[in-house]
């Protein structure tokens, strides 16, 4: 596939956007985010309609659809035991997808595009909080390896493709998102999103909680609305030169994940016993984002995390 000479507009409310993974947690909320901001030329795809794993496929897409903006929010995603039971798949279909994506928007000659990575980044022992400056500076948390590594793979991927190509590739490095349209399956959820479905089972039922560990790493977490919004206002503001290789994107504040546990329970209404499973996995025993170099540039997160998993878990009742 050759390069197509496209237009390259600056970033306005009539700019023909990509938004890979719509229909996601993160993708459903910049999309409602960019609709709310009056931009109306959002372009969108099932995974049913187009296999970003394919790259064929998506270099017909781009040819076809001529995006100027690529919002990168597909992905596959899971919690610690996804990640450990699934890593073949993890690292193999992140990976294809960074590289089909990435490497067509560069040869379509897309104005700019956004590639949203993880916290899972960072070292498990760096220090805290994580400066962007600490990537590939110690060994990753075992459990989630494979897709650490994916998504290293395409911060690179645009880091050297700004370098080479000179195109305006942006790499955001959110925290723990959580919000409306999670994914509850207790199989694959992250852990705010397991926490609302097993206490809500067990407030209906009367049985006890069992979570994993023993409750003492500490998280921070992230509405998906704020994300949205550090997103858009990276799009209209930032450029790749701008940012440098990654920018965090988080609130700058965590709490244990028995103290999670504690306000999860508390919201929802359960007081019945909590089990900690000591013979499982903790995870990485703390990730806190240094997010001052965004607040800097003049964004803040504004969702709280009480007000955030209320809202979350009335999204969870209506869709019972």
């Amino acid at each position: 596939m050759e390069a197509l000479q496209l237009r390259r507009p600056s970033m306005n409310k009539n700019s023909r956007i990509y938004l890979a993974g719509h229909r996601g947690l993160v993708g459903s909320a910049i999309l409602k985010k960019l609709q709310e901001k009056g931009y109306s030329n959002i372009v969108v795809r099932t995974h049913a309609e187009l296999d970003l794993t394919r790259q064929a496929d998506v270099e017909d897409f781009f040819r076809d659809e001529k995006p100027e903006i690529v919002i990168l929010a597909a992905a596959k995603v899971g919690g610690i035991g996804a990640n450990s039971r699934y890593s073949a798949d993890f690292i193999y279909e992140n990976l294809a997808i960074a590289l089909n994506v990435i490497e067509t928007a560069r040869k379509c000659n897309v104005e700019k595009l956004i590639n949203l990575g993880s916290s899972c980044i960072y070292p498990r022992l760096a220090p805290q909080p994580l400066k962007e400056e600490y990537l590939l500076t110690g060994a990753l948390e075992p459990t989630n390896e494979a897709y650490a590594i994916a998504k290293i793979s395409a911060i690179k991927l645009c880091r050297y493709y700004n370098q080479q190509y000179s195109t305006n590739f942006l790499s955001l490095m959110p925290t723990n998102l959580y919000g409306p349209n999670d994914n509850y399956d207790l199989e694959n959820s992250h852990v705010l999103a397991a926490f609302i479905r097993k206490f809500h089972e067990a407030k209906q039922s009367g049985k006890s909680v069992v979570l994993w560990g023993d409750g003492s790493p500490r998280r921070e977490f992230l509405h998906s609305y704020d994300l949205a919004e550090a997103i858009i206002f990276l799009l209209e503001n930032k450029n790749a030169s701008d940012i440098g290789e990654i920018i965090n994107v988080g609130t700058g504040a965590d709490i244990t994940i028995r103290e999670l546990a504690e306000l999860v329970a508390g919201i929802i209404g359960y007081t019945g016993e909590v089990v900690w499973d000591t013979t499982k996995p903790n995870g990485t025993p703390q990730k806190l984002l240094d997010v001052s170099r965004i607040m800097n540039m003049g964004w803040k997160a504004k969702i709280s995390l009480p007000r955030g998993i209320l809202s979350m878990y009335e999204d969870f009742l209506l869709h019972l």
